[in-house]
């Protein structure tokens, strides 16, 4: 049985891990805010936007165009975004696992992975899958440092770019989508070459274009482009904070469940030990008694 002193060296252990939880947990839910106002203040206009181009491309052979002719490559490039800190239950792990189970279904396909984020760098920064497209940043990491719309577009561009010399045939989206602070779901999502969605509120109204349908299509596809990406950066950074509050929320709610063991764990040993005492004390009153 532990002494007394080491029980209580385990109780302020248990405090302070708990102070710091709790005030993580504070961080999270304070910047939770702030990522969930953008995320879905972000989504109607991603829609809209979506619409459009299906409006623009539904009339025009999108065959020849060079950002949205389908093609049977096997050069599959995976964007694969994660937090640079960990703390925040299985948002990174699930990423990392579902970008090998990606490359485990179709060996048959050439992986190249570009990492959004430190933890999913870490996670593939031995393997073969980095550094394949000399053009891309081998870490795009320090895009969390200051998120921003303009901060976002270096990256696509060099996306774009790399795509235009052939150094890859397809580009998929890998990223937590935020539901709420308890849920996030990993999506595995086109993104190169672009695939007109299609619309279920399809009209057959014919609009008068200027200058014309192509250029504006021209125009349309990059922008899509990049609002896609930084939506999914905006929600893999709301669902990272969501992940974290919760994760800090449940191991303050342990480490104050294990506190309360460890005091009634103390408390019993030291009842045992003034019971053991007492009874030494009357042993060697008898003792001298006797």
């Amino acid at each position: 049985m532990a002494n007394l002193k080491e029980i209580r060296t385990r109780i302020t252990s248990v405090e302070s891990t708990m102070q710091i939880t709790s005030a993580m947990k504070m961080v999270s839910a304070a910047k939770l805010k702030r990522a969930q106002d953008a995320i879905v203040q972000m989504r109607p206009y991603a829609k809209k936007f979506n619409d459009i181009l299906v409006n623009v491309s539904s009339s025009l052979d999108n065959s020849d165009h060079p950002m949205m002719s389908n093609n049977d490559g096997k050069r599959i490039l995976l964007i694969a975004f994660s937090s640079n800190r960990g703390l925040c239950g299985g948002f990174n792990n699930n990423i990392i696992k579902e970008v090998k189970k990606t490359v485990a279904n179709h060996p048959d396909n050439n992986y190249s992975i570009l990492t959004v984020g430190k933890k999913v760098n870490d996670a593939f920064k031995k393997s073969d899958l980095l550094n394949k497209i000399d053009s891309l940043p081998v870490d795009a990491q320090k895009i969390w440092d200051d998120l921003s719309y303009e901060n976002s577009l270096e990256i696509t561009s060099k996306i774009i770019n790399a795509f235009k010399n052939n150094h890859f045939d397809k580009a998929y989206l890998v990223y937590n989508s935020f539901k709420n602070a308890a849920v996030q779901t990993v999506e595995n999502e086109a993104f190169l070459p672009v695939v007109a969605p299609e619309s279920e509120n399809t009209t057959n109204i014919d609009y008068i274009f200027e200058p014309d349908k192509e250029e504006i299509l021209n125009d349309l596809i990059p922008q899509s482009l990049k609002i896609q990406l930084y939506k999914a950066l905006l929600d893999s950074f709301a669902s990272e904070h969501g992940a974290r509050m919760t994760a800090m929320h449940k191991a303050t709610d342990n480490a104050n469940e294990m506190k309360n063991d460890l005091k009634l764990f103390y408390n019993k040993a030291r009842q045992a030990a003034i019971t053991n005492e007492i009874l030494e004390i009357v042993a060697g009153a008898e003792a001298l008694g006797g």
